[in-house]
């Protein structure tokens, strides 16, 4: 092996032990090995810069942007308290209604603020009517997911690997395009989580921090659980060296970790990480001051959220379907030939509603940056120079010639299966845009040595970078409904590890039957 191939693979090594361990926010991380790349003379700077400008990355940010106006419009609220019965009902009568609305929903949207909006309603309801909040929470972290693969905006994962398809040279994903299979996984998804999420979810665990209490002025204080986020100054640290009331007004009761663990006492010694749940005692003023920090992914107290005028949800929603019914129609021969200038895609539609949002102020256009994941963007920039990297340094021709030399007598059915294998262990492990940057260059080299159509391995990437089901710390939907819903580590893996099959199954039959090899 030549030395570029030694170190890409050392290096990339070292990335995957980095995300795993969780040392720094998985930007910084590829990052990191992206100047490595930069300094060893694998990459050019052209090369290791291509990706922060690629039109993919670039329709995920303005895609926050979207889905930030179409939350503070209160529209989703709307649409929660619409879907959710009132008075007597059963587990399965409610997720009937639930599930399938929130997995289309989904389908549009970015999965974290629908999670964000819906959990905490779902948990609040859930007890009203008395029913164990712990058989929706992570159902609805999963429809979202399953939504997420059967469009092209339903998940980042679907954007970065259409935007390195393009750089390739080949054609990308239409809108509706993923659907072919993806609905049949998110049918499939549905289905069995109506028949087993009673049987394999816990059923209620009952909080244990203290209630509601006044202090001596006789003011109140509530009980707010807040999940922290990547920016949270005391990440990493001990409670006791990251005085939480000096910073925010409120006193921490309980520590719901995102493994799973529960501390009531002590509390000072435990160390602080993303996705872990504070349960704090605070007044009024907390969550209107820090509920759109971003500092913290999720508060909530139990109260349904202020909603803005009906004009306003209608307006949003207008826009939204606008966007979606414009990319797809702009898709058609017809519109292409009419309109040979433009091209009349995804990005085109969904600047134009990112700049309608802003100056019809459906979100605040002075903070717009609040909303913006810039270490999701970050990654995906970096993915898509690591993928080239992988290329330059002979690693992707290297690794595929390894994997066909394995499967020599079965075909590219077999090949398939193995990148959906590989791609999905390293979607529960590090990130799913991170995944699919390392799975791209092997199905690009495993395509052309075999001379098949690369684009069945493409799907698949999409398929398993985003299928992460089987623990709480593969997905940021699934570690905010890990503590609001008191869930244990083996709550994933007992329920998500056969949707993970599910999907598997599901991917490596119907993908080479619809596109061909």
């Amino acid at each position: 092996m030549t030395f570029e191939i030694v170190f890409v693979l050392l290096a990339l090594l070292g990335m995957v032990a980095a995300l795993v361990a969780d040392k720094m926010r998985p930007g910084m991380i590829l990052f990191s090995v992206v100047v490595l790349f930069l300094c060893a003379g694998i990459l050019t700077p052209k090369e290791m810069l291509e990706g922060f400008s690629n039109k993919g990355m670039i329709t995920v940010a303005l895609l926050f942007l979207v889905s930030e106006g179409i939350r503070q419009s209160g529209t989703l609220g709307q649409v929660i308290k619409k879907l959710l019965p009132q008075g007597k009902t059963t587990v399965f009568k409610a997720q009937l209604r639930l599930l399938p609305s929130v997995a289309f929903i989904s389908a549009f949207l970015n999965n974290t603020p629908v999670v964000v909006i819906f959990a905490p309603i779902i948990k609040h309801w859930a007890n009203a009517v008395k029913l164990p909040a712990t058989k929706f929470l992570i159902p609805l972290s999963y429809v979202t997911i399953l939504g997420g693969i059967c469009t092209l905006i339903g998940t980042s994962t679907n954007l970065v690997v259409h935007g390195m398809i393009l750089d390739a040279g080949f054609e990308g994903f239409s809108m509706f395009e993923l659907g072919k299979v993806g609905i049949f996984i998110a049918i499939a998804g549905i289905i069995y989580l109506f028949v087993f999420s009673k049987r394999l979810l816990p059923d209620a665990r009952p909080d244990t921090a203290v209630p509601d209490e006044e202090v001596e002025e006789g003011e109140k204080l509530h009980r707010v659980e807040a999940v922290l986020g990547a920016r949270f100054p005391g990440i990493n640290k001990k409670l006791k060296d990251f005085n939480f009331q000096r910073h925010y007004g409120a006193e921490v009761k309980e520590i719901k970790t995102r493994n799973g663990q529960r501390f009531v006492t002590n509390l000072e010694d435990i160390v602080l990480h993303e996705g872990d749940t504070l349960v704090v005692m605070a007044d009024d003023t907390f969550i209107p001051t820090w509920g759109e920090s971003s500092v913290f992914v999720l508060l909530t107290n139990g109260s349904d959220p202020d909603t803005a005028g009906k004009k306003k949800r209608w307006f949003a929603l207008f826009l939204l379907v606008l966007m979606i019914v414009g990319a797809t129609v702009g898709e058609l021969p017809i519109v292409r030939e009419m309109f040979p200038d433009i091209k009349l895609d995804m990005f085109f539609f969904v600047s134009i509603t990112t700049i309608i949002m802003a100056w019809t102020n459906l979100f605040p256009a002075r903070k717009y940056t609040k909303y913006i994941s810039w270490d999701i963007l970050i990654t995906i920039a970096c993915a898509f120079a690591i993928s080239k990297a992988m290329v330059n340094s002979g690693v992707a021709d290297c690794v595929a010639k390894f994997i066909i030399g394995l499967s020599d007598d079965y075909g590219p059915h077999v090949l398939l299966a193995m990148l959906f294998i590989i791609t999905n262990l390293f979607t529960e492990l590090i990130t799913n845009n991170a995944a699919a940057a390392l799975a791209f260059p092997l199905a690009l080299s495993i395509s052309a040595q075999m001379g098949v159509s690369p684009t069945p391995f493409f799907v698949v990437i999409c398929m398993a970078a985003s299928a992460s089901f089987s623990t709480p710390i593969g997905y940021q939907t699934n570690l905010i409904v890990q503590g609001i819903g008191n869930y244990k580590f083996m709550d994933f893996v007992r329920i998500g590890l056969p949707l993970n099959i599910i999907t598997f199954l599901i991917s490596v039959i119907l993908i080479p039957m619809i596109w061909n090899f």
